[in-house]
């Protein structure tokens, strides 16, 4: 009968021990889904995966979903903002349904380059702008990636501003912006989600569509269309958005290893970005495609075309003007 008591009490000290252990021992589960494969999102995966946990010892797992395993790309935000998902990173314009503010990110003529892109994401001065981006909705950045040029491909190869008239092309999504710029060119814009494209284009429902130049060759667009024009000033970039009360209930301690893992991944990841592009480019042209760039004076039609839909835009929204403003004079500070 003692012996038996004995257990007991035990079982119940260490029910208590169990129930007392601290939140931090507990293992957490970040999903993180993305639309594309074989590009520097995936790679953006990989290295804060393997940040994440190599310094948590245990505690937080991070299952990766690329090729848009979870869903289309509007299902992934939306399980981003309602806490079913940890983590989503579609180009920046499909963020902009949530969070209007993503929209800056999209505006013409900010980036010079691939490279210039980099910088500014990585600026302290361009992280507390990005911080405050999705506040009101619960969720937050915790990188933005450039993820590369924006290409148009296309049936019919653009090689003056005049060959967009009338032509059928996806934008990457379905916001003013891009809509009242398509407009501007004489396209006839369709918002489709990336995982829709490639069928659209191969049926002739799409004369062409934007999109990264990594993502046509590891997708073999090459099998479909030839013709890549390069979209001026045109840079693509990604944002890895997160849950904030999701971060939060990390505890501070590992909290603190996501938002250092996720900027140390956007870092380390640039150069294989820039290999990827240039890639690409040798990739796309042995598969039989074209890579086109605008000579100098087609180049200014186009900056001038897509700028001039930028006051009405500008001047509906206070804070997205506010926010150009702000993302232009960094650009300025990190060129070269």
């Amino acid at each position: 009968m003692v012996s038996k008591c004995k257990s007991t009490a035990l079982a119940f000290a260490l029910g208590l021990l169990a129930a007392s252990a601290p939140v931090s021992a507990q293992q957490f589960t970040m999903k993180i889904s993305s639309p594309t494969v074989g590009d520097v999102t995936q790679e953006w995966m990989k290295v804060f995966k393997a940040g994440v946990e190599g310094r948590a010892a245990g505690k937080i797992k991070v299952d990766l979903y690329p090729a848009g395993q979870l869903g289309s790309i509007p299902a992934t935000v939306d399980g981003v903002a309602l806490g079913t998902i940890e983590a989503v990173i579609p180009a920046s314009g499909f963020l902009a349904g949530l969070e209007p503010r993503f929209t800056v990110l999209d505006l013409p003529a900010i980036f010079n380059d691939l490279a210039h892109a980099q910088r500014v994401h990585h600026s302290p001065e361009a992280k507390e702008l990005y911080a405050k981006f999705g506040a009101s909705k619960g969720v937050e950045p915790i990188a933005i990636i450039a993820h590369g040029p924006a290409m148009i491909v296309s049936h019919k190869a653009i090689r003056t501003v005049a060959d967009f008239k009338g032509q059928k092309i996806r934008v990457i999504a379905g916001t003013p912006l891009f809509i009242e710029t398509a407009k501007k060119l004489g396209i006839s814009p369709v918002a489709m989600a990336l995982g829709e494209v490639l069928p659209a284009l191969q049926n002739k429902a799409l004369d062409g569509s934007v999109t990264g130049l990594t993502v046509l060759t590891s997708m073999k667009y090459f099998d479909i269309a030839k013709a890549a024009t390069s979209v001026p000033s045109g840079i693509i970039s990604v944002g890895v958005l997160s849950n904030t009360k999701w971060l939060k209930g990390l505890g501070p301690e590992l909290e603190k290893v996501v938002r250092e893992e996720a900027a140390k991944a956007n870092a380390t990841v640039d150069k294989f970005g820039q290999d990827d592009v240039a890639a690409a480019r040798d990739v796309w042209r042995k598969n039989g495609g074209e890579v086109i760039d605008f000579v100098a004076a087609e180049d200014a039609k186009y900056r001038e075309a897509v700028t001039s839909a930028l006051p009405p835009l500008l001047g509906a929204n206070a804070t997205l003007k506010a926010d150009y403003g702000a993302i232009l004079a960094i650009a300025k500070k990190y060129a070269k």
